[in-house]
Order: C-alpha cells, then structure tokens, then sequence
C-alpha cells in the first residue's frame, strides 16, 4: 500500500512503525458553531481511510482532538452573552450527532483540550526546561529560532513565514515565534499554572494530546490542507523539541478543501452549510459517495447534482444487493460456467477495489470498481444460485459497503420482514401468470408500483427494485 506524504512530496510505501498497529490522528475541529459540510468532507475522508486500514487488517488507533478552548469560542461566547466552556461543550455534543448521523464511526477517541490540561502544562514546562520556549508576564512562546528545522512540513524559510500568518506582539523575540500558553483576561475560561492563571495556546493542545496516547512519534497525522502552516509546523516543532525524538509523524496526509460556487465555505460569504442541513436534503450514504468520488486531495467543488447523482448510484447498489440479499431464501444449485464465471468476477472486482485503495486511497477508482461489480453480477440474480454463492456475492458487497460506510443496515428485522413480504406477494403473481390471470398480475405490479418498488418481466424471469425517492408515487 501506498500513501502519499506531504513531508517528501512523493508517493511512499505504508509500513507502520510498529508492524501491524497503527497510530492515526487528524485535527479535530473547534467547537464554536454548528459544523459544516467542509468539516463532512474532511471527516469523512479520514473515517474511509481507517475503516480501509482496518479492512486491510491493521489494529487502528484511530484519535481525533476537539478544541474546546480558543480564541474562536471566547468571542462567539462573548457575542451571545454565555459561558465558553458550556458553548463549547453544546457545539462539541452537535458535532459528534452529526459525526453520527454521516456514519463515521472508526475514531477509536475525541480527546477534548480541556480534559488535558495537566499534559499541555507538563509539555510546555519541558519547553521551558530546554530553553525552546519563554516566559513574557502570564504568557509562554515558542521561540522559533531554537528549532532550525521551523518550516521543513511547509517548505518556507522563516523570512518568507514572517509575511504569513502570524500574530503580531512587540514582546516577542521574533515576529514568528506563537503562542504555548495565554495569561487570563477578564471573563475567559482559566487554569492554574506556573506562569499564573491562563489557558493554552491552540498548537500545544494537539501535540500534548497525541504524546499522551502515541508516544513521540506515531504513523498517520491528517487534516485540511490549510492547517499545514502554521498548524502543523508548530506541532512538529512542539512535539520534536520537546522529545528530542523525530519524526512526530511518519507520514502526513493532507485533505483537499470544499468550495461552494468557486468559494472556500465560510458564514461571511454566504456559502455555509450546515451538516444538518445537508442531511435533511440528503441520504447520509449519498453524500459519503459523492464527496467519496473525488480523490481526498483533490478540491471539490459541492454540487446539489452531484449528490442527485451520487443518490441514484447508491440506488443502483441497494438494488442488486437487495436482489441478491433476497436470493438466500430462494437459491438453487447453479451451474458449473455459472458457478466459475460468477466467481471470477467477484475476484477481479475485488482486486480491482483493493488496487485502487492502496494506490493512496482512491476512492473514485474504487468507487468504479464497486458499480462495475454491481452490473457485472446483477444478470446472475436470475440464475439458479446456490447459496455459497449468494454469500460470495453479499460478501462483497458487504466489504466495499463497510470501507465506504454505505449498503449499512438501518433497520434489518424490518428489512428482512420487507423481503420476506415482498418475496410472497411475488410469488402469489407468478402463480397468476402461470394460470394467465393478467388481472390479478397487473394489479400486484401496480399496486407495487405505487408503493415505489418496480417490477420487470424480462425473458430471464422477473426483477424488482425501488424507484429514487424523489421519484416515489403518493
């Protein structure tokens, strides 16, 4: 498997520090309002990425931060009159519903900053110790000058960091050196310290965070491609100073970003989406393939027509799995050509799925593999299978649905009583037709139809599938 690195710049082999464990960590995201569909995006990437490592048999710890004290949240609480901590702690509970209701559910741990304070003080006190960091009243910096290696994630020299993004202080050694720790204002969240009352800076939290659970130097660190500065520089001169251990990570991996109409998403532009919205319009599962069908770093520009598309694929899958789902009960020896034939499609779809994940998680080539499969094999739905076949086929199905998070049952004793149900009342009009009773025929596929399941007659025998919702008879 290969992985491509933002450290090297190039495509590199996957081989885990410690053989088949692997440490995986993405920034998580500041809990200041409802998340958005940018935050869907990046999550949903990642929560395909780790239930691939998993598929592939990697023991995965799988460790995502939430901000819960920034600068961000002070303001937003001070604007609405209330208390940052219980804002923060009210749009934390918001985004693991939606983080829930999107199915991404591979993160081993959400390790909030305000649980770690004790950790974030340990490390900033050791940053001190070998002179990285300095004191300046209540607040602690890091001084940038002490780490030569300051911009090899980003490849900048400090003097062209100097014109980006950074907080301006006159009590700063160098204009690029950032924040470790926050002397307390009036009115904000505040912990003991040795450098008095105050609260940490946003860079420490994470690496603070992940010593405490990896050790000082783990595998896979993700996140949008905007945090690589100053975000993750500074966590990598954090962690690394602090140790003395390097690398902090392995490999970086970095998520393009969402735009709405040629734009990043954001309030102010009158772009944002809110993840709830976006779930009242949508299926959770539509929306994982669509974002699911651009390459995770690549941009994507959102599209209420590409996830209209990505719904009707979705269809298609449900179908052919449902026709197949509904042959267990029913299945029959098959032939020998059918039996070999059907086989060797199930090992080419999934060769091709698995070439496409390793080739650094491409998804769009996977997500071809998935629906070429569903085609290939829907014609076999009519053969007389045996049910090892079947089983063959759900198999499948079942592992390309765990890796992308679709084909997940929502319900399955009423799905299997839909089936079984469904599975008689075909029955009962097989028999019509077999005495020619038309009528009886044609008002069991009407009525289905109005109730949104379609009936085919074909020469090979008979099909069934849902209409699209949008498509469905009062």
């Amino acid at each position: 498997m290969k992985v491509y690195n933002t450290k090297s710049r190039s495509i590199e082999e996957f081989v885990p520090t410690h053989g088949n464990r692997v440490c995986m960590f993405v920034c998580g995201p500041t809990v200041y309002d409802q998340s958005h569909i940018g935050h869907a995006r990046t999550y949903l990437a990642y929560d395909i990425i780790a239930r691939y490592l998993r598929a592939k048999g990697y023991s995965v710890f799988y460790l995502v931060n939430i901000t819960d004290i920034d600068d961000k949240i002070i303001s937003k609480a001070n604007e609405l009159g209330q208390d940052p901590l219980i804002l923060a702690d009210r749009f934390r509970t918001e985004f693991l519903e939606d983080m829930q209701a999107l199915g991404i559910n591979s993160v081993s741990l959400y390790a909030r900053a305000s649980e770690h304070i004790p950790e974030i003080i340990a490390q900033i006190s050791t940053l001190i110790n070998k002179q990285f960091a300095y004191q300046v009243d209540g607040d602690v910096f890091f001084d940038v000058s002490k780490f030569p290696n300051y911009g090899k994630l980003s490849r900048q020299d400090i003097d062209q960091l100097i014109m980006h993004r950074v907080d301006p202080d006159p009590r700063k050694r160098n204009v690029v050196d950032f924040a470790l720790w926050k002397s307390q204002k009036p009115g904000e969240p505040a912990w003991d310290s040795p450098w008095g009352r105050g609260r940490p800076g946003w860079h420490i939290e994470d690496t603070a965070i992940t010593t405490t659970y990896f050790g000082a130097s783990y595998d896979l660190h993700g996140g949008g491609l905007d945090l690589i500065f100053p975000h993750h520089e500074a966590e990598i001169a954090q962690a690394e100073a602090a140790s003395g251990i390097e690398p902090l990570v392995k490999y970086w991996i970095h998520s393009g970003l969402l735009t709405v109409r040629g734009t990043r998403m954001g309030k102010s532009m009158g772009n944002f989406i809110t993840i709830k919205d976006a779930l009242r319009k949508h299926d959770e599962e539509a929306l994982r393939l669509s974002f699911a069908s651009s390459h995770y770093r690549s941009q994507l520009e959102f599209d209420e027509n590409h996830v209209a598309q990505a719904d009707q694929i979705l269809e298609r899958l449900r179908t052919v799995y449902n026709q197949f789902r509904s042959l267990l009960a029913t299945s029959k020896q098959a032939s020998e050509p059918t039996a070999n034939s059907l086989r060797k499609l199930i090992s080419q779809a999934k060769t091709q799925f698995d070439e496409a994940m390793d080739d650094d998680f491409n998804t769009p080539r996977a997500l071809a593999a998935m629906i070429g499969f569903a085609k290939n094999v829907e014609p076999y739905a009519i053969h007389d299978l045996n049910r090892e076949l079947v089983v063959e086929v759900l198999n499948l199905f079942s592992y390309f649905g765990n890796v992308f998070g679709i084909l997940q049952s929502k319900g399955t004793a009423i799905e299997n009583a839909f089936e079984s149900l469904l599975r008689m009342v075909l029955s009962i009009r097989d028999e019509a037709r077999k005495k020619a009773d038309w009528e009886t025929s044609d008002m069991i596929r009407n009525s289905l139809h109005q109730l949104g399941i379609i009936v085919e007659d074909s020469a090979d025998g008979v099909r069934w599938h849902l209409k699209h919702a949008g498509e469905r008879s009062a």
